[in-house]
């Protein structure tokens, strides 16, 4: 049987932690909850920070391979 894999979705994991996020700093929850619900907002963070990992390093070997295109106008020169 093949086994499914989902697929990380970056937008909806966003939402999720931002509506984590809005109800933590509401500060209604016990404190059990208020941990259970931290420690899922700092999954969600490393999540997007995976996925924005993985996003930046795909664009690099786009750029490598068709070649470094001129800077957007009004782009941040680093």
């Amino acid at each position: 049987m093949a086994r499914r894999r989902t697929t990380f979705q970056f937008e909806k994991a966003l939402q999720e932690l931002e509506a984590l996020v809005e109800t933590l700093e509401q500060g209604e929850l016990p404190l059990e909850e208020s941990l259970k619900q931290f420690e899922k907002g700092i999954q969600l963070t490393r999540q997007c920070q995976e996925a924005l990992d993985a996003a930046e390093q795909r664009v690099e070997i786009l750029m490598q391979e068709k070649g470094t295109p001129e800077p957007f106008e009004g782009a941040e020169e680093e």
